[in-house]
């Protein structure tokens, strides 16, 4: 195709051919949230270690961020149809080698060959949608694509506990069978907006491709398992660190001394692209990040079961799912801008909303705040692609596609680590301004320290030491309350923050909407 950017609708084939794209996009931001809730089921399935079993979900979220940026290459290399094809009909093959498999160490190689083919489909559905729609429509049509990149995360954990409840865990991966052969076979009979060059191959940069296997793969081990390890406290985690170092270093310096690096990050030149892919990894922060702080203060401080978590987390997903076509159409007639300083105001008084939790807060406590957060990330997340993007010509858009989700991606995996990581130093923060009042010359303290003791009384040969660690469980919970308070705050803090980068938007110019732009 041209660099030139479609200014007529797509035939009613390429229409089936993009619903066909969707449908294997969803797939693949699905499975990596739908095994969150059903681990323990898969655990003694395939027999495996409490420590094992965390890798059903590692291996696909490593495998996946080392192929999104490389998806630029493969699409000008085998054409986007072609590439799409066979990472949706490899994902379906290893769907199907996951619920087969016997052992956590077969399960773990197929999630990760999972994770790895799928993470091509995800910048492929950006890309064609920016190559096959027009400009005035893209709101609508982003719209439709955030709505998938934001529900999927959602309702990943739901929908997999329900599945795991009434079928069984093999059933979470083989769901992706019919749609995968029906988004397999929609792509390759309908979608053609490109052709491949395979003399790419010859010119391929094979060492820089190591290089940034050896540079992100580790980053998001370090990230997933950096705060459970005390970070640099472990030795592999420090080995994993100088490595991750030392590739990236070598990865960056071929990319730009290279005739065809395997990601052309010259792309960031762009004002509006370094700004939208920077945006995009504040978004992933709180795109990922609340989904798991709620069920996290839901499980552990209010000690809800995953369907009560599941039904307080369906309120963000259906917030999304109801906004998405009037967000959509609005952004077609509003200044992108403007559209995504309102998301991030939205998304970061959604969250400062939840700034001030009790140990007894509950759906009401969570339903406004999820509702502002989830119509405000939607938001964000279909204005920053836009304005990353919307400038770009043709030949760059599947490399800006790719960089642009693995900087979102990137935000979930560094927020997640950091919230761990904070999240416990706040805690032993609390936990050290509560404890003193715990004082026995208090009256209110050893009135409690005396219902306690007696309640136990007979039941238990030390009563005063059951006494003491009840008072002790109790202010653990109200500095859990205080750190989950402190996190809300302060990620609705960033997104303020993240404000003044609208200034630095340039306006674009070559968008033939019917509207002020």
């Amino acid at each position: 195709m041209s660099d030139e950017r479609v200014s007529e609708m797509p035939s009613l084939r390429q229409k089936i051919g993009f619903v066909a794209v969707m449908l294997g996009m969803f797939m693949a931001i699905l499975d990596i949230q739908i095994v969150a809730s059903s681990l323990n089921e898969i655990q003694a399935g395939v027999s495996a270690t409490p420590d094992e079993i965390s890798w059903v979900q590692t291996a696909y979220l490593i495998a996946e961020i080392i192929m999104i940026p490389l998806s630029g290459m493969l699409t000008r290399w085998l054409s986007t149809h072609l590439t799409f094809v066979i990472s949706c009909v490899a994902f379906t093959v290893a769907s199907i080698g996951c619920a087969l498999a016997q052992t956590i160490d077969q399960l773990i190689i197929m999630r990760a060959v999972q994770g790895f083919v799928g993470g091509a489909m995800i910048p492929i559905a950006y890309a064609i949608s920016f190559k096959l729609f027009p400009l005035r429509v893209m709101g609508a049509v982003q719209a439709v694509i955030g709505m998938i990149a934001t529900t999927a995360p959602s309702i990943g954990p739901t929908l997999g506990g329900y599945i795991t409840q009434h079928a069984s865990w093999h059933w979470l991966f083989l769901m992706n069978v019919v749609p995968g052969v029906l988004a397999s076979a929609g792509v390759w009979f309908y979608l053609r907006i490109d052709k491949p060059d395979f003399s790419l191959f010859k010119r391929i940069d094979f060492l820089g491709l190591l290089y940034l296997a050896l540079f992100l793969g580790p980053l998001e081990y370090i990230l997933e398992e950096g705060p459970g390890d005390e970070w640099f406290d472990s030795t592999f985690i420090l080995m994993l660190s100088m490595l991750c170092a030392c590739s990236a270093l070598g990865f960056f310096a071929r990319a730009f001394r290279v005739t065809l690096p395997i990601v052309d990050l010259r792309v960031f030149r762009d004002r509006n692209f370094a700004i939208g892919a920077s945006l995009g990894f504040i978004i992933g922060i709180a795109l990922y990040g609340m989904v798991y702080l709620m069920p996290l203060f839901l499980g552990t401080v209010r000690g809800f079961n995953s369907f009560q978590i599941g039904q307080l987390m369906f309120v963000t997903g259906a917030s999304m799912f109801f906004s998405a076509p009037v967000i959509g159409r609005l952004s077609d007639k509003v200044d992108a801008r403007y559209m995504l300083a309102a998301g991030l105001v939205m998304v970061g008084v959604g969250s400062m909303m939840n700034a001030n939790l009790t140990d007894q807060a509950d759906f009401n406590q969570f339903m406004w705040p999820q509702m502002v957060r989830g119509v405000g990330l939607l938001m964000c997340l279909l204005t920053a692609s836009r304005i990353a993007m919307g400038t770009l010509p043709n030949s760059e858009i599947s490399n800006a596609a790719g960089l642009f989700n693995v900087l979102r991606n990137l935000g979930g995996a560094v927020g997640l680590a950091f919230m761990d990581t904070i999240r416990d130093i706040r805690v032993d923060y609390h936990w050290a301004q509560l404890i003193p009042a715990i004082d026995t010359n208090r009256a209110v303290v050893l009135e409690e320290l005396t219902k306690a003791q007696l309640a136990v009384t007979g039941a238990l040969s030390d009563p005063a030491a059951v006494a003491i660690k009840q008072i002790a469980d109790r202010v653990m919970v109200q500095a859990q309350v205080l750190a989950f308070n402190d996190l809300f705050l302060w990620i609705g803090a960033m997104y303020a923050c993240a404000l003044p980068l609208m200034f630095f938007i340039r306006k674009a110019q070559n968008e033939d909407t019917g509207g002020a732009h």
